[in-house]
């Protein structure tokens, strides 16, 4: 258990090394002091306090050229007055709050990008080309060259553009274009990197290298669209500017009004931005693991401050708003003597059972879902892409598509079909039996969600899709989505959220082709348990469970840790003013008398006198460490 332990800790000093040498120094210093060694303890926190002040003054000075104001320069200004003064105590406690803030933003982004695994792993690697000898070789992505033909095995993903050399292939696209339903292409239609394959080896001949690919494009559209995002600004650098600017004034004017320098040092002993330095990223690592506990990974700090302001919610539509799997909406018996809706559902199951269709999948699990069992079948024939025909329970079954199907039966009809459905059609001993109509529906938490965000004041909504105009109109308004753009393209989706006035901006999504979008919008969430980890490498916020909801508690947990956050920081601001006001007026907590004139060392200090004729000053030891004078009589 030790050594674990001893690990972890060995680990955190290496990724945190002024942290661990602060708190090796204050081991060294505390022991030193208690030995009567006061000198060294002075000498060695003095140089080490200095050290790290030099070292940040060093970024200090170059954040102020470009602009960037922070807490550095209030903290920097602190460790020399401390040092001056000798108050090495006070030195060591103002490195430590600068460095332990720092490591605690940074562990809390690093935590959080710890949860995220298997990033990127959408992204084609390698491919198997078909030599002229007939033999498959395994090559990097690469090495594809147009004019390849190239191997593609079920549920891999196409590796570069290309053309489908194989009679037939069923794909799915929905990461690249949104569209829920797996897309069917025949030989000589053209292949996009990134799509899956279906359940059937297909052959194609490569068009394009892997840059020139459309995945390849759609990552080029990511660097572009996080590039061009202005940077956030660290909450506790907006209250710096202000906060150091009444610490400077304040100890000028002490320094002035009294005649005394020391006065000035005073003022800034106090004036230490510990709640700047702490307070926030305390608040910060608190939000993200209390998001994270949800299931909701927040990737750092700045985005917990953008997701208290969002303003705009955009969605994506398959995948986020919907399911994005096909589901059973309706069994629709039909034609003479129609069987009843269970028992036709029961007998295209059975029959599905001996299909590697996508959509067979989704039959056979509507009729366990309804508790009907499947029967056993015979004389079982998949005609690819196209569907099944069967012997079950005594039956003779076709599934699959209206020609399919049109050409084993008698009396078919088509079904009148909704925005985004599909059919399935059935025969039954050579007649048409009916028809199964699926669809990828709205999850059902969608509508809550939209109404707890319009709550957290996220007023403007907007559905962003690459799906057919008349479903995603269907769609945004059973969800309650105000405004709607359809058949979009990757580039179109980054244009239109640059585009909306009302910021921040938050965009969700959960598939390669919301990638670019998530990148460019003020926050980024992607939906990350179906595993499109395009989208949640480029994102803010990576949701980890399929649960739509978690978009809302990712807002919640925002505005309450900038809440925390806020309370905190003008807490320990005003309480530093007060300190200020304190020091300006030579006021301390703690009078003393007849201090040992001549000593020197922290907070007892050799006598000085004020003026001609006037009564002696003395420092005197103070039991809250903070420098004070009193006056002798």
């Amino acid at each position: 258990m030790a050594e674990p332990t001893m690990a972890r800790l060995t680990n955190l000093a290496t990724r945190y090394p002024l942290v661990g040498a602060g708190i090796l120094a204050v081991v060294v210093v505390a022991v030193l002091a208690v030995g009567g060694q006061k000198e060294a303890a002075q000498g060695i926190a003095s140089i080490f306090a200095l050290s790290v002040a030099a070292y940040r003054a060093g970024s200090m000075v170059k954040g102020l050229f470009h602009g960037r104001w922070g807490i550095d320069l209030l903290a920097v200004t602190a460790i020399g007055a401390t040092v001056a003064v000798g108050e090495y105590a006070a030195s060591l406690v103002i490195v430590l709050m600068l460095t332990g803030g720092e490591a605690l933003e940074d562990y809390a982004q690093g935590r959080a990008t710890r949860e995220l695994t298997a990033l990127l792993s959408r992204s084609p690697r390698g491919a198997h080309r078909e030599e002229a000898s007939g033999a498959i070789v395994d090559i990097g992505i690469d090495s594809v060259r147009p004019g390849d033909v190239l191997v593609v095995k079920p549920g891999e993903t196409v590796p570069v553009d290309g053309v489908l050399l194989s009679a037939s292939g069923a794909f799915d696209e929905s990461a690249l274009t949104g569209e829920s339903l797996p897309v069917e292409r025949s030989q000589g239609g053209s292949l996009l990197s990134g799509a899956v394959n279906g359940p059937a080896v297909v052959r194609m001949e490569a068009s394009a290298t892997a840059k020139e690919s459309h995945y390849s494009q759609i990552v080029a559209l990511v660097e572009e669209a996080a590039a061009s995002r202005a940077p956030t600004v660290r909450l506790a650098d907006r209250y710096a500017v202000p906060f150091t600017l009444v610490a400077f004034v304040v100890a000028g004017a002490g320094w002035l009004v009294s005649g005394d320098p020391v006065r000035f040092a005073q003022v800034l002993v106090v004036a230490t931005p510990c709640p700047l330095l702490i307070a926030a990223p305390v608040a910060f690592l608190a939000g993200t693991s209390r998001a994270a506990k949800a299931g909701v990974i927040i990737k750092n700090a700045g985005t917990l401050e953008q997701l208290s302001k969002v303003k705009t919610a955009v969605f994506d539509k398959t995948g986020t708003l919907t399911k994005g799997k096909p589901t059973l909406v309706e069994v629709r018996p039909s034609g003479q003597d129609p069987p009843s809706k269970d028992l036709l559902l029961q007998l295209a199951a059975s029959a599905e059972q001996y299909s590697s269709h996508v959509f067979a999948a989704s039959v056979i699990s509507a009729a366990r879902d309804r508790n009907l069992p499947l029967l056993p079948g015979a004389a079982a024939t998949e005609h690819a892409t196209n569907g099944v025909a069967a012997r079950v329970g005594g039956h003779d079954i076709v599934v699959g598509k209206p020609a399919f199907v049109r050409g084993h039966v008698r009396g078919f009809e088509a079904s009148a079909l909704n925005a985004g459905q599909l059919a399935v059609y059935v025969g039954v001993d050579g007649k048409y039996a009916g028809s199964l109509i699926m669809s990828d529906p709205l999850r059902a938490n969608a509508v809550d969600t939209l109404a707890t965000l319009r709550g957290l004041g996220v007023h403007e909504s907007m559905l962003l899709t690459g799906d057919t105009a008349s479903t995603a109109k269907a769609i945004a308004a059973e969800a309650g989505v105000r405004t709607v753009l359809a058949e979009c393209l990757p580039g179109d989706k980054v244009s239109a959220v640059a585009a909306l006035k009302r910021r921040p901006v938050m965009m969700v999504g959960d598939g390669v082709n919301d990638a670019p979008v998530l990148a460019a919008a003020d926050v980024g969430i992607a939906m990350g348990a179906r595993g499109a980890t395009a989208a949640s490498e480029s994102a803010d916020v990576v949701i980890m469970l399929d649960d739509l909801s978690k978009v809302a508690v990712a807002v919640d947990v925002g505005q309450h840790t900038l809440r925390v956050a806020r309370s905190s920081i003008w807490t320990g601001i005003l309480l530093s003013i007060v300190l200020m006001g304190i020091a300006f007026g030579g006021l301390h907590p703690c009078r003393g008398r007849g201090a040992a004139p001549g000593v020197g060392g922290p907070g007892n200090h050799p006598q000085r006198t004020q003026g001609a004729g006037g009564p002696p000053t003395q420092w005197t030891p103070c039991p809250f460490g903070t420098l004070h004078r009193s006056r002798g009589d």
